[in-house]
């Protein structure tokens, strides 16, 4: 099983304020799309209260404390080991937030796929530091403003060294 965080940014690690993104960057939405698409996304209920319901075309696991939360189209449990156990062993399961799961999943991760936004925002949500003694950036690819997305952004992929 490969694990994997899919996240973006900005520069100061902020991810998001009230439970919503800080940004909208579409082009940044269909990486996300294409990336996770076909695959387990494990996501904090917090997350899955953003989104609003579950991702399509996807296998949606939500983790919640509250062990009796139904929700119609997603799988519900308590902790990240009991979503990782319900994951097949050959699949590329991805971890989509929020800053709680991510700083939970951190030490299991083998793969990020960061996208970082060019700038500082204000936040109450932040992304934890990425010790780059433990990655290593495979890949980047950087995109100026144009007329759909209105900041400067990577992709990158960091694999665990």
């Amino acid at each position: 099983m490969i694990i994997s965080i899919m996240v973006a940014i900005a520069e100061n690690h902020a991810i998001g304020k009230n439970n919503q993104l800080l940004w909208r960057l579409p082009a940044d939405l269909k990486h996300f799309k294409d990336t996770t698409s076909g695959h387990t996304v494990i996501m904090g209920r917090k997350t899955f209260d953003s989104v609003g319901k579950p991702l399509p075309n996807r296998r949606n696991i939500v983790i919640s404390r509250n062990a009796s939360l139904e929700i119609p189209g997603a799988e519900v449990v308590t902790d990240l080991d009991a979503a990782i156990a319900l994951c097949e062993e050959n699949e590329e399961v991805f971890i989509v937030g929020g800053a709680e799961i991510y700083k939970m999943a951190m030490g299991i991760t083998d793969k990020i796929y960061l996208t970082v936004v060019k700038g500082n925002f204000e936040a109450d949500t932040f992304f934890p530091p990425i010790d780059t003694r433990f990655w290593e950036e495979t890949d980047k690819i950087s995109f100026e403003p144009d007329e759909k997305n209105a900041w400067a952004y990577t992709f990158s992929t960091l694999l665990r060294k």
